[in-house]
């Protein structure tokens, strides 16, 4: 079938004949027209050159300045608001909160030209859908999985989730998730219910018919592979589902997944309680606090095929693993590394930290499942971070109803990451994108993704500069990692990272920015003397997993300093 942009229509339809029937939304268009063919087109750049020249010459022999025109001016030049305000230098970022995260907000709501729902009995039959992965994988498909039954006018059975990967955890979507709560918020999206009626299973003739569809797939493929199944069968189960819905898509689609993510997705009343339990534990103990994840565990580090110096045990050990996943090719773990495919380990993770300006009386919040090489790969972590907590740590007895099931425990960690004032990951793993993405949404709360490429290579040749040097350098690295609102670019990298579809900027004036510049406190960048361990050369078993040397003179560990950096990123 050729049906292309079937949800910008009103329906998809079948009508009494069998016919499928489009019936469009008609929309008026306006625009301007010269009545010349010949005559040029007027630069609109121009236009508000000479508008604003105006405006200026005004503001001379009246004293009143010209307000919000100088934002949408603004837009026509190529220059960047963060770099530009003063004189050309770089605007101190702090590294606890933006400064310009008050200039944008999360804006996913429905437009007025988005068609109403297609009710049950209308709809063009039951979508089944089996997502695949753990939690945050999970999350992915059961977003795409409604805008896909959008797409297809379908009805939502509530998906399954999975209980046969990696993972291991046979809890069910109401188990995670409020149910009620999912199907009640987008009742004006798309129709959702618990179960196909029995009446339906039992008029059809065949079982529901299974089917897997490619990955990031496009809605014409739905439309032209899928709908005449669906049409036909009235009942199609998807499986697999994940990542399998374009990242980009129409606006009002990417405003819908918005809507499912950050609104409908709602975690279970005891999952919700117990991550707000966290959330006030660490508040009581310091005002604010990092929440590092940490994805470091054994299958993640052999799926990765990198080498953190281990020896021949890791590389066995790592190795086995590996073999469960028999289409895996052969990779270099040096060219891995080189090309930022492989995580941090807790080490460079505080490293990097402390080169950023944090002091090591930060407190620390660290999410994580099991650690390869276990407390030892964790000791230079806690060296330069002795605030160090996690869900076991702060919640022994509540915690052992959800050990059993490690989806649940992956939830109250996500809520106590998403509470928290700063983000940080090792990895570009499901969590870190999907928090990434909510984060900037909800305020551009300050996430901190490392730019592994750049980092890799710096590790690498950390015994050959002074910290100065190194702390400067990681700051360089990360410009453009922090989480700042310039980064939201459209058609950036994923849709669940950087859903720039739906978040909307507020109309300001560069004296509102100067302001907030000119009152903040200088940017906290001081670090503490402090010694972590350094490599000791000693290449036997996991426990000695790769350590980068401190500063030394004459392998003398030197005390790290107080930076004077008063510009954070900027070299």
């Amino acid at each position: 079938m050729a049906v292309a942009k079937a949800w910008r229509f009103s329906g998809v339809l079948v009508c009494a004949n069998g016919n499928l029937a489009l019936v469009q939304q008609h929309k008026q268009h306006f625009c301007w027209r010269s009545p010349s063919s010949q005559r040029r087109p007027i630069s609109w750049s121009l236009v508000c050159g000479l508008m604003l020249f105006a405006l200026g010459l005004i503001s001379l022999f009246t004293g009143h300045v010209a307000s919000d025109l100088e934002w949408y001016s603004q837009r026509l030049m190529k220059q960047s608001l963060y770099y530009k305000l003063d004189g050309g230098t770089r605007v101190p970022i702090d590294i606890w909160k933006s400064k310009f995260s008050k200039f944008y907000y999360g804006c996913s709501e429905r437009g007025p030209h988005f068609a109403p729902v297609v009710r049950e009995r209308s709809s063009n039959g039951y979508l089944l859908i089996a997502t695949s992965g753990g939690l945050n994988q999970q999350r992915t498909g059961i977003t795409d999985a409604v805008v896909v039954a959008r797409i297809l006018n379908a009805t939502l059975v509530v998906p399954e989730l999975d209980h046969h990967s990696f993972w291991k955890d046979d809890s069910d979507f109401i188990n995670i998730f409020d149910v009620g709560w999912f199907i009640a918020s987008l009742a004006k999206d798309v129709t959702i219910v618990k179960r196909v009626p029995d009446k339906v299973m039992r008029s059809m003739e065949k079982p529901p018919y299974t089917m897997r569809v490619p990955r990031k797939s496009e809605p014409e493929y739905y439309l032209d592979q899928v709908l005449p199944i669906l049409l036909r069968r009235h009942v199609v189960q998807l499986t697999k589902f994940d990542y399998r819905l374009a990242s980009n898509l129409d606006e009002e689609l990417q405003k819908l997944r918005c809507r499912v993510n950050y609104h409908a997705l709602r975690f279970t009343k005891p999952i919700q309680d117990l991550g707000n339990k966290l959330v006030m534990r660490m508040r009581k103990t310091a005002k604010r606090f990092i929440a590092v994840h940490l994805r470091f565990e054994p299958d993640m580090l052999a799926f990765s095929g990198c080498y953190y110096g281990g020896g021949e045990k890791e590389r066995y050990e790592l190795g086995e693993i590996r073999k469960r996943w028999t289409t895996l090719p052969d990779l270099s773990p040096d060219g891995e590394r080189k090309r930022g495919k492989c995580p941090l380990t807790p080490h460079e993770v505080g490293l990097m930290l402390r080169a950023l300006g944090f002091k090591n009386d930060t407190y620390l919040y660290v999410a994580s499942g099991e650690i390869y090489g276990g407390e030892e790969t964790l000791r230079p972590l806690r060296k330069l971070f002795p605030n160090f907590y996690t869900k076991e740590m702060l919640a022994s007895e509540e915690l052992k109803s959800f050990l059993p099931f490690s989806s649940r425990l992956a939830a109250i960690d996500y809520i106590v990451c998403d509470e928290s004032d700063v983000f940080v990951t090792n990895n570009n793993g499901n969590m870190a994108k999907i928090l990434a993405g909510r984060r900037r949404y909800m305020g551009h709360k300050r996430t901190i993704r490392p730019n592994a490429k750049k980092l890799s290579a710096l590790f690498m040749a950390r015994d050959q500069m002074d910290w100065d040097t190194f702390a400067r350098k990681v700051k360089s690295c990360q410009r453009g990692f922090m989480g700042e609102p310039e980064e939201m670019r459209p058609g950036r990298g994923e849709f669940n990272e950087y859903p720039a579809s739906c978040i909307c900027q507020k109309p300001f004036k560069y004296s509102d920015v100067e302001n907030e510049y000119q009152s903040s406190e200088k940017v906290p960048t001081v670090l503490e003397p402090f010694t972590p361990n350094g490599y000791n050369g000693n290449d036997k078993g996991a426990a000695s997993l790769q350590r980068l040397k401190e500063p030394s003179m004459g392998g003398i560990p030197v005390p790290l300093g107080e930076t004077n950096d008063d510009d954070f990123l900027a070299d």
